[in-house]
């Protein structure tokens, strides 16, 4: 912790499931909460992304709760919204106080709205975090339950208008914090040292038109001696299978990893979406990246992330929309071979990164649990 506080025993509840982007930064602010001395109970989804991205972490503890979404206001949908959003209000005021709660942490989504809500009506300290450029309006409704909005980038901070906010980055999770080195890494995969290695991933859920792309690419990359490590989702998994194994010296293919950080050290240059957990451990690795935005995203949020990347020259931004197998394989074949400009935008991307955002996001709640209580 860069300012000390004595948090021995204080528990903390952290509201995180629902996607990666919001799960993994929880489970690094845990940890970092365990190492300073405190307690911590985590509340996640009942989806299957949030059952893979916990295993291994056996010694957190983990509660489900409902995934609640917000229908628009006059769908006939909001009745059912409400409901389940007070029975999981009603959930979280029992859980807290047989837990003990000091504070709350919502990472995101809606699925943090009631934990936050129940931690204001018991008059905790309560925090949100916003990971993304823009926040969605789930936060801009968790804000209102919140002590403080703690976000990842700085251009975000303008939109909690009359919130106390903080620019804490995003955190990282624990395990990627000592880098395996390249060559430990592409052993992991089974992959030739010497080949250019591009790693693909479409968050965790996958990204179907990426994964279509990289199918029809996958001959010419073997061509120009281009390796890859392909994270295409448990949707697509089995259809990506079928065409590495057709096309044998591509390189490897996983539905999931959880170990992803040996894909970022064993790389050369990554295709990704732009969400803000993932960009952010790319800026930690140094990784220069092309980034694709789901162009279907609210308030279009991760063309905002990317160009908080693409601008400096950190990464390029490449619009959905406008790509084909053609020019997909042209340029990302042109882009894996110039070593200057990668070396260029793996400097550019260290420079972004804040590797201490779990302590900072720690300190202002124990600061915080020392001035409100």
């Amino acid at each position: 912790m860069s300012t000390n506080p004595d948090i021995s025993g204080k528990k903390l509840v952290i509201a995180c499931g629902g996607t990666g982007g919001h799960l993994f930064p929880g489970i690094a602010v845990a940890e970092a909460w365990r190492e300073a001395g405190g307690e911590v109970l985590l509340l996640i989804s009942e989806k299957q992304i949030d059952a893979l991205a916990t295993e291994g972490f056996g010694h957190l503890r983990f509660e489900k709760m409902p995934s609640i979404a917000m229908p628009k206001v006059y769908s006939p949908k909001m009745i059912g919204f409400v409901s389940g959003f007070f029975k999981a209000l009603g959930k979280c005021r029992k859980l807290f106080k047989s837990f003990g709660a000091d504070a709350v942490l919502g990472m995101g989504g809606f699925t943090s709205a009631p934990p936050l809500a129940a931690g204001k009506m018991m008059k905790l300290p309560t925090f949100v975090h916003e990971a993304n450029a823009i926040p969605g309006r789930a936060n801009l409704l968790n804000a209102k339950f919140s002590e403080a909005a703690l976000v990842g980038f700085e251009i975000c901070a303008e939109r909690f208008r009359g919130r106390r906010t903080a620019v804490v980055g995003t955190p990282i999770r624990p395990a990627f914090r000592k880098p395996p080195t390249k060559e430990e890494a592409r052993e992991f995969f089974g992959l030739t040292g010497d080949r250019k290695t591009v790693m693909i991933m479409g968050g965790s859920q996958g990204a179907v038109r990426i994964n279509e792309l990289v199918a029809k690419s996958l001959p010419n990359l073997i061509e120009a001696g281009i390796q890859v490590i392909h994270i295409t989702g448990p949707h697509d998994y089995d259809k990506m299978k079928d065409v590495f194994m057709a096309n044998r010296q591509a390189g490897t293919v996983v539905d999931f990893l959880s170990e992803v950080h040996y894909a970022y050290a064993a790389s050369d240059l990554a295709i990704c979406r732009a969400g803000a957990s993932s960009a952010t451990e790319l800026a930690y690795y140094g990784l220069p990246a092309i980034m694709i935005p789901y162009p279907y995203a609210a308030d279009d949020h991760q063309t905002a992330n990317a160009e908080i990347f693409s601008k400096p020259g950190a990464a390029e931004l490449w619009v959905q929309g406008e790509l084909n197998e053609a020019t997909f394989t042209k340029d990302l074949i042109a882009l894996a071979n110039d070593e200057k400009r990668l070396d260029e935008m793996a400097k550019k991307m260290k420079s972004l990164a804040i590797p201490d955002a779990s302590e900072q996001i720690c300190d202002v709640i124990c600061n915080s649990l020392i001035f409100i209580r």
